[in-house]
């Protein structure tokens, strides 16, 4: 510590003191403690504390006492919880303030406050950090950064729908364009879509000079269009461009958008070729790959992206679901083609010729399907079904609450994200 004099230092929380050594200041888990240890000026003190006293080497914070005390608690032992009796919110505000975040609090906790500030829609601007006085962000910045506030707006418009007006307005457009190449793409299967000029599906892969003075072809291209000039925007505008690239929703934008200039291209090289008949099947499987533009709905609604953020954050638990499956159809497949088919009873199904072939009867057994398309007939074997349909139901149920638990947690999240945004919203409207 550079200013100040002793071997230890006080500090004074709201009547409360408490007396570190200089050393231990240096690496406090408190960021705007372990700011004192810089400090060179008391003009650079006053800058972190309220006030200081040379004669007792005292720094004084004007801050809640006792929620002090609990954030100490943490320093300490590790753990951070509400203290009784206070306000959520309060106590949430002074954790910011000694350089806190919402993630040091225990899990009971986190849910409370994410509940608070759902209800209460008391949230901290993007613009400006939390714990910072209104307007000290404008101050600081720089007068050349109106360029690089400019891109913020833009991305959020296009990352985030609920930020302004402008983004609902061209989310909702983002989804009319969805909905009418679902259409279009569900349409283009159907006989009567082809049969007036008894065009085969190689065909009607085929896009050529008059396909695409069609109706049909002509929305295709007006929606590849708005989803290609999309992507190209939010590119340009996004803050690394790859961390953009690698974004899973972005990788599906790509796989929907990349088909359908591949066939153009092959039937431009292809031309009337005997090869275009062969190529009529890939052409159909570029075609269909325009699926994966309902994934692109999950930027406009929380349950999808909640169903995303819980897959991503579960792998473990669905690798271990899993496993399971696995474990019991290796077993139980092995054990029913034996009692069908390996025995001689006299009695031999055909349906469980051999292992593979048992595999699908226990996933179906186990998914409590039941297609009826396999069935076993012997007696052990009956017994041995009854017991693969009670193990799958166990075996899929144990997972499913650590699932449950984090879809519930991401819900959370994203519906407070979700909510911060709508406040930006709000404002922008008052204005």
């Amino acid at each position: 510590m550079n200013f100040g004099r002793g071997p230890s230092v006080v500090l004074n929380v709201g009547g409360t003191r408490y007396s570190f050594s200089r050393e231990v200041l240096k690496d406090f888990p408190l960021r705007r403690v372990s700011r004192l240890h810089g400090c060179l000026s008391e003009q650079d003190v006053l800058e972190v504390c309220d006030d200081y006293d040379r004669e007792r080497n005292e720094y004084f914070f004007d801050r809640h006492s006792e929620a002090f005390g609990f954030i100490m608690l943490y320093v300490r032992h590790g753990h951070l919880r509400f203290v009784p009796h206070m306000c959520e919110l309060s106590f949430y505000n002074e954790m910011i303030y000694w350089g806190l975040e919402g993630s040091h609090l225990d899990y009971c906790c986190q849910r409370r406050l994410d509940d608070r500030m759902s209800e209460t829609c008391t949230y901290y601007s993007a613009e400006e950090p939390p714990g910072e006085p209104p307007g000290e962000g404008k101050k600081r910045r720089p007068a050349g950064a109106e360029g690089g506030k400019w891109l913020e707006r833009m991305r959020r418009t296009f990352e985030e729908p609920t930020s302004s007006v402008a983004a609902q307005v061209l989310a909702t457009v983002s989804i009319l364009f969805v909905i009418v190449s679902m259409v279009v793409l569900c349409a283009s299967t159907l006989p009567e879509w082809r049969a007036p000029e008894n065009r085969s599906m190689e065909e009607q892969s085929r896009y050529t000079a008059e396909s695409v003075r069609e109706p049909s072809g002509i929305i295709e291209a007006i929606c590849i269009g708005w989803f290609t000039a999309e992507c190209i925007v939010r590119f340009i505008v996004s803050k690394n461009k790859c961390e953009f690239v690698r974004r899973p929703l972005n990788i599906i934008d790509l796989l929907a958008i990349t088909p359908y200039y591949i066939s153009v291209l092959m039937t431009v090289f292809t031309g009337e070729n005997s090869q275009l008949q062969r190529a009529g099947v890939t052409l159909r499987v570029l075609r269909m790959m325009r699926i994966f533009w309902v994934i692109k709905l999950a930027r406009h609604f929380i349950g999808l992206q909640t169903l995303g953020l819980t897959l991503k954050r579960c792998y473990r638990e669905m690798v271990m679901l899993l496993v399971f499956i696995c474990v019991a159809m290796a077993i139980f497949s092995a054990l029913s083609q034996l009692l069908e088919n390996g025995l001689d009873l006299g009695t031999k199904n055909k349906d469980y010729a051999s292992i593979p072939a048992a595999c699908w009867w226990v996933i179906i057994s186990m998914t409590t399907v039941g297609y009826g398309d396999m069935c076993p007939i012997t007696v052990p074997g009956r017994i041995l079904g009854g017991i693969c349909v009670v193990s799958g139901i166990v075996l899929l149920a144990l997972p499913i609450t650590f699932i449950y638990h984090s879809f519930v947690q991401c819900y959370h999240e994203l519906k407070f994200r979700s909510a911060r945004y709508s406040r930006s919203l709000s404002a922008e409207f008052l204005n």
